[in-house]
């Protein structure tokens, strides 16, 4: 696979994501006006292990996903199943834009767990990070008003809960090679969602069935996409790139679904988006002082 550094490449494949991930969010939105979350969910873990079985064929085959550690993969997948049901459920309660400036604090709960858990080391500037996200929650919920949004709470969650699954993720990469995370993800979320989606199955119309498809292809080869751009540039260059989806997901949401957001939820989102670069600071200050 090229490894080549090349900016504009890295710049690429982000711009794929952010489509895909934009997309995903619209479409997760529009499905729920006729299906339940589970439903959604079951669907699209069976159709993304489709999608993803040819590259498991190139790979080798089945044979090639096995695994050491599967109570790992078994947790980290639960954690993760709960956060998207929660992501999902956030869309229909509050503005994409919120959702999204809400899901950046996950980087800041993976910080925290990956020192707490991993022995990452906690720098002043991830102390500073954290901070920042937190009290950019804080303004966006705003919870001195009595008037919190429980949509804002479950992104919350939501977000809590990637970032738990992230710094799992980052453990099993020390054995476990992509396809096969990608692979055990599939797997267990199938399972872990099977009851539930037959409990409240409804047959989807074919409105909701082109939406389930848009929803495993993008939420599929979005991380197909992040990946390549890592090979093509570092994290420090890739993430922030990824930033872009507070504003796009605000734009998206005012001009399809005409939300608005207040300037509290804009300071918010720009203090939680402060705390993140200060984050992928850290790394590059360290690596400076060993050089």
């Amino acid at each position: 696979m090229d490894r080549t550094p090349s900016i504009p490449r890295a710049a690429l494949w982000m711009a794929g994501w952010l489509a895909l991930m934009l997309i995903v969010a619209v479409a997760g939105r529009e499905t729920t006006r006729e299906l339940n979350v589970f439903q959604i969910m079951e669907v699209r873990s069976i159709l993304g292990f489709l999608m993803l079985y040819p590259l498991i064929r190139r790979a080798g085959g089945f044979a090639v996903m096995k695994t050491s550690r599967p109570l790992q993969h078994v947790a980290r997948n639960l954690i993760h199943y709960g956060a998207q049901l929660g992501w999902f459920f956030a869309l229909t309660l509050i503005p994409l834009g919120q959702v999204v400036s809400i899901e950046f604090t996950m980087p800041i709960w993976t910080a925290i767990l990956a020192a707490a858990f991993l022995g990452e080391r906690m720098t002043v500037w991830k102390v500073a990070a954290i901070v920042l996200g937190i009290v950019g929650v804080i303004v966006i919920v705003r919870p001195s008003t009595g008037e919190i949004n429980p949509g804002q709470l479950i992104a919350l969650a939501a977000a809590v809960g990637f970032g738990i699954s992230i710094a799992m993720v980052k453990s099993l990469t020390r054995t476990e090679n992509t396809l096969a995370i990608i692979f055990w993800m599939l797997a267990v979320q199938s399972a872990a969602g099977f009851f539930p989606s037959i409990y409240v199955w409804i047959w989807p119309s074919a409105w909701a069935w082109g939406w389930i498809v848009v929803i495993a292809f993008c939420g599929t080869f979005s991380h197909y996409c992040m990946a390549r751009a890592m090979l093509h540039a570092d994290a420090t260059v890739v993430i922030p790139m990824d930033f872009l989806r507070v504003p796009l997901s605000a734009a998206a949401g005012w001009l399809i679904y005409s939300e608005r957001l207040d300037m509290f939820t804009v300071l918010g989102a720009s203090l939680i988006l402060a705390g993140n670069l200060l984050n992928l600071k850290a790394p590059t200050s360290v690596a400076a002082r060993a050089t």
